[in-house]
């Protein structure tokens, strides 16, 4: 991590006890998530919608078996048995062909969500059919490298907060995706915390 990096998880540990908690666990190093950029990383990221980690790495490794590259020509160009053969879902095949299509067309230009702020690159990538607020946030927050982005939804995080905070019971979801407006400007690095301290949890290591 970088000397600034340090210095917001220094920060977050002293506004909240949870981060705190988290951060004390995981040796104050948060395990800071990248991957690659462009259509192989926002396929590796559709793939992760919805299911549990065991669950995307399995059939992304019979992806990366099956195809010769995760690539937008040949994703677009693939029957829907070819796609399913793979472990794909109906709705997961039309978002991986909506966002190849979009690429070849030039209407998702990945390379330049560089030029567009926050708010900007997420509305971007929204107008593509199948990318949601959580899925441009985890592209904005492990392909691009954005330090205030918060995936809205996430389940691990709230789980993760939830056991650092000493909860019995889970607060809703709206309610703790309200408080994260707190750790501005660094939310990013507060959902690195609580994913790594998911990952300690479940005694694995993070991904």
């Amino acid at each position: 991590m970088t000397d600034e990096m340090m210095e917001a998880c220094a920060g977050l540990s002293k506004i909240s006890n949870a981060l705190a908690v988290a951060s004390k666990a995981i040796g104050h190093k948060p395990h800071i998530r990248r991957r690659p950029g462009g259509y192989e990383g926002l396929f590796r990221i559709i793939i992760a919608q919805q299911v549990s980690v065991p669950s995307a790495q399995a059939i992304q490794a019979r992806c990366d078996a099956r195809l010769p590259k995760l690539d937008a020509k040949i994703v677009s160009h693939m029957s829907e048995e070819e796609l399913r053969s793979c472990g794909l879902s109906g709705p997961k095949i039309r978002y991986l062909q909506a966002s190849a299509n979009a690429i070849l067309d030039g209407s998702l230009q990945l390379q330049n969500l560089s030029s567009l702020d926050d708010v900007e690159a997420s509305a971007y990538l929204c107008r593509v059919k199948g990318i949601g607020p959580w899925t441009a946030a985890i592209y904005l927050l492990f392909c691009e490298g954005r330090m205030d982005i918060w995936p809205r939804g996430d389940v691990a995080l709230l789980a993760a907060y939830a056991a650092a905070s000493g909860f019995s019971t889970k607060p809703a979801m709206k309610d703790f995706d309200a408080l994260a407006e707190k750790w501005l400007p660094w939310r990013g690095m507060a959902a690195h915390i609580l994913w790594t301290y998911y990952a300690y949890l479940r005694g694995r290591e993070p991904i």
